[in-house]
């Protein structure tokens, strides 16, 4: 199979899980294993075309971002307070993530895990859904430190390959007060740094294992990603409002047999 193929079939994989709570990492884990693309560079390659996905979401929130630069009046999401809102959103999976990198990538990046991690996530989804909370906090702009933080902790569930970022985050905003659409916009915008944070730790980790000859393999990746992302994104927020996260746990759990039996069971 060629190279640049597998490069586009794993982008559009990334892209379209990444951000939604299905779990990009386990996705991709179960998609190379299929497609054969395995072993440490796979699974850097994984992390890298990640770039793409952050830059769609910079594109769909670029009036936030530009704020964190040019802060504007009444608006509290904004400079220094919501840089720092992101920062401690980013603090504990950084902290983590820099002391297990290496059992992460040694030991989590394997189907069993993905699969059990893929059921334990959508249990947790339905368990939250059928909580009845209160929501307290309806906008960007109303996000407080401490719920920043919070998301921040429950999003050290994504360490885990297969749990998914997003289902973390969207779930841990939700369980601190955060209404749903709310809860996935700042799952959003907060990924950007922490992605942006383990892309490169993961480059600067694993650099010597690519030449100038990967790089269209990169490129294709990247552009793949940041399409599809693009796409899943903009349906989400559109849907997010209406729905539950409990289509997404049954579809977890509805994959999670076929990961046992193409990934596991052999």
């Amino acid at each position: 199979m060629d190279n640049l193929f597998v490069a586009l079939l794993l982008s559009i994989v990334e892209g379209l899980t990444e951000f939604l709570p299905v779990s990009s990492s386990g996705h991709l884990i179960l998609a190379g294993n299929l497609l054969g693309f395995v072993g440490e560079k796979a699974a850097s390659f994984e992390v890298v075309i990640q770039l793409g996905a952050i830059l769609a979401v910079v594109v769909l929130y670029r009036k936030r971002f530009y704020g964190l630069l040019r802060p504007q009046p009444y608006v509290r999401f904004a400079g220094m307070r919501g840089i720092f809102l992101l920062a401690l959103t980013s603090l504990p999976a950084c902290i983590l993530g820099l002391v297990l990198h290496s059992f992460i990538k040694n030991h989590l990046f394997q189907p069993m895990t993905v699969l059990i991690a893929l059921v334990v996530g959508a249990v947790c989804m339905i368990f939250v859904e059928r909580r009845k909370m209160r929501a307290t906090c309806m906008s960007l702009d109303e996000i407080t430190p401490r719920l920043a933080l919070g998301i921040g902790c429950f999003q050290c569930l994504a360490l885990w390959p297969g749990f998914s970022r997003s289902a973390a985050t969207i779930m841990g905003g939700m369980l601190l007060g955060a209404k749903r659409p709310l809860a996935a916009e700042y799952s959003f915008v907060a990924a950007v740094p922490i992605m942006v944070a383990a892309t490169a730790y993961d480059l600067w980790k694993s650099w010597t294992l690519f030449s100038s000859a990967d790089i269209p393999f990169f490129l294709v990746g990247m552009a793949g990603s940041f399409v599809s992302a693009l796409l899943a994104v903009k349906a989400f927020v559109a849907l997010v409002g209406r729905m539950t996260l409990v289509p997404f746990a049954v579809y977890r759990l509805l994959i999670a047999p076929l990961v046992f039996y193409f990934m596991v069971y052999p």
